[in-house]
């Protein structure tokens, strides 16, 4: 009896609808009737299906009368030569020749100090003065002796000009008077060393001992003195380069701290390879007019080791690879009026890599349309239409 409720229910709701397929979805989910519900369900299913079928029936004509529906749509450029650099980018310190702490040669009190810091100072100047420990009185006694035996020598040296007197006698006379001058040479060699000197013009970077301290010889720093002109930058150089990285090579400089960059060029290569790390030394000079360059700073080299001046560079992103381990690319050939073409494979050459392009020594010719865009969706002696080319 309940069935045959339900069914009366249904009869009335697709007759007040109309059709069966007039019933919408709401109004059968409200019916709350499970096959009532279902017969809509079953309705939607086949809607789909002949949607699908028409959609394939679309499908399959364009395909047919739409001839460009399959080709691969590409952008290319030409291959041209152009000059190509290669640079070996390495890191280096700023050094400077002219940069010394000064130590004293005598031991005994500092008692002078001529100088301060940030002075400029010249080669030979008088920097400081350490006590002589009574070597001034030695050497002026010294010089008393001195006189004396130069005069006994003159004298007896006329003597035995005019044949008075032994031979021994003139000989001791001369032998005296040499040790006596040879000992104010050396009294006064030692009088030197209490004076302390610039061994170079520079600025004096540092006073290290105050004046009034006690110093030992070799021992005591008392100063650091720099000269700013003469700087260079030391950098250590893969050995695979020693060839390529050689005396007067250009080298673009960068100061990352002072945002500086300088042109330079390498002033000296080593000619040993160090063991433990398999490389060479260089040096790169560095001009310093404004003294803004300082001892110790760190500088970005960049070493111009190769130069091709008839290049051809292609993106790295575009090559791809096959299973023999052959580089290649695509190039576009028999080109027509419509921009539409042939998808070649190349296998090509590579040479050095600089940012984002590589050197082409083989596979490629100038002139060559190649295939940037859409070069890993074509294949080769595909038909394909080129949207942009440069």
């Amino acid at each position: 009896m309940k069935y045959i409720h339900s069914l009366l229910i249904l009869t009335l709701l697709i007759t007040s609808c109309g059709e069966g397929k007039k019933l919408s979805v709401e109004k059968a989910i409200e019916s709350g009737n499970l096959e009532t519900m279902r017969l809509k369900r079953a309705q939607i299913v086949a809607q789909q299906q002949e949607m699908a079928l028409q959609l394939k029936q679309l499908d399959d004509k364009i395909a047919v009368l739409d001839t460009t529906k399959k080709v691969p749509l590409i952008t290319t450029f030409k291959a041209k030569k152009e000059v190509f650099a290669h640079y070996v980018e390495l890191q280096g310190n700023v050094n400077t020749k002219n940069l010394l702490v000064l130590y004293p040669e005598y031991n005994g009190v500092l008692t002078k100090v001529y100088v301060k810091e940030g002075q400029p100072v010249k080669k030979g100047q008088i920097l400081a003065k350490i006590d002589d420990g009574g070597l001034s009185q030695q050497l002026a006694q010294a010089k008393i002796q001195t006189a004396l035996s130069k005069t006994t020598f003159e004298r007896q040296a006329r003597l035995w000009n005019q044949k008075i007197g032994s031979e021994i006698q003139y000989l001791q006379a001369k032998s005296n008077y040499e040790a006596q001058a040879e000992a104010v040479n050396q009294i006064k060699q030692q009088m030197a060393k209490t004076v302390v000197r610039a061994p170079f013009s520079g600025t004096i970077d540092d006073v290290i001992t105050e004046q009034g301290s006690v110093v030992g010889a070799g021992q005591t720093p008392l100063m650091r003195i720099v000269n700013l002109n003469d700087m260079y930058i030391e950098t250590n150089v893969p050995e695979r380069y020693i060839s390529d990285v050689t005396l007067n090579k250009s080298v673009q400089v960068e100061f990352p701290v002072l945002g500086k960059v300088i042109d330079a060029k390498i002033r000296q290569a080593g000619n040993f390879i160090n063991p433990a790390n398999r490389t060479f030394k260089v040096e790169v000079a560095v001009p310093n007019k404004d003294k803004s360059i300082k001892p110790n700073l760190t500088a970005k080299l960049k070493i111009n080791d190769y130069t091709n001046q008839n290049a051809l560079l292609i993106p790295l992103s575009i090559i791809s690879e096959n299973a023999n381990g052959e580089q290649y690319v695509y190039v576009v050939n028999n080109k027509n009026e419509k921009n539409e073409g042939i998808a070649k494979r190349v296998i090509i050459k590579t040479g050095k890599t600089q940012g984002d392009v590589i050197e082409i020594l083989s596979g490629i010719k100038d002139g060559n349309e190649i295939v940037n865009e859409g070069a890993r969706s074509v294949k080769d002696g595909q038909e394909v239409k080129i949207l942009d080319s440069h």
